[in-house]
Formats: structure tokens, C-alpha cells, sequence
């Protein structure tokens, strides 16, 4: 295959030749594609009776069965003296802010949120 001079074609040449590769790659994924879909038909044929846990090609198009289980919100419970904005719940990673204040000898409990009460349940005996 010899070299073409792209630097040479004019510019809507050039647009002309994109779009044509374009058309030609998109149809070349996609037959592959299928190809490689049939292939795996082929493979998994009759397998799926012997072993029930295997699981269904799916489109991607398809929508979840349930919707996600919803969680009660989590409130701060830890705060940023200097910055009031920047709270933690205490879940998950600590943030930068509380890693290095910890670092610099500060205690967790420092920079606790103070407990209003009006969250907590009340219990009557």
C-alpha cells in the first residue's frame, strides 16, 4: 500500500475521507461483533441446563428488575473548626482536613459535632 500525501488533499477531500473510514470501521465493529456474539451462542449452547448458575447474555438496554433499596440519610458528626462547611459522618475515608489535624496531635473528639438531642428518640417507661 503506498503512502498517501495527506498534508496535500484539500481540506473538504479530506472531511470525504473521514467519514467514508468511519462508515467502513462502524460496519466492521459491528460485524464482528455479531460474529463474536454467535460464537459465544455456540459455546454456551446447552450448558445452561447443565449448570443453572450460569447467567444470560442481557442487553444493556434492559432496566433493573428493583429499584435500588433506599438508605436512611447519615448526618455529620464530625466538623471542621476552621472550615464549618467541611463535616464527615464518620463513614468511608477520612477526609484531608481531619488526616491532618489528627496528625498534627489533635483528637478525634475534637472535632465532634455536638449532640442537639433533638434526633434521638425518647423512650417512655
Amino acid at each position: 500500500m503506498e503512502k498517501l500525501d495527506l498534508e496535500g488533499i484539500p481540506l473538504d477531500d479530506l472531511w470525504t475521507l473521514h467519514e467514508q473510514i468511519s462508515r467502513v470501521l462502524s460496519a466492521r465493529i459491528i460485524a464482528e461483533k455479531q460474529q463474536l456474539e454467535n460464537r459465544l451462542v455456540q459455546l454456551n449452547r446447552g450448558k445452561d441446563r447443565q449448570r443453572p448458575g450460569v447467567l444470560e447474555l442481557k442487553s444493556s438496554k434492559t432496566s433493573r428488575e428493583r429499584p435500588r433499596r433506599k438508605y436512611p440519610k447519615v448526618f455529620p458528626k464530625y466538623q471542621n473548626p476552621e472550615i464549618p462547611s467541611e463535616t464527615w459522618s464518620g463513614r468511608g475515608k477520612q477526609p484531608r482536613w481531619l488526616v491532618s489535624a489528627l496528625e498534627a496531635g489533635g483528637k478525634i473528639e475534637d472535632f465532634r459535632i455536638p449532640d442537639t438531642g433533638q434526633d434521638k428518640i425518647s423512650v417512655r417507661r
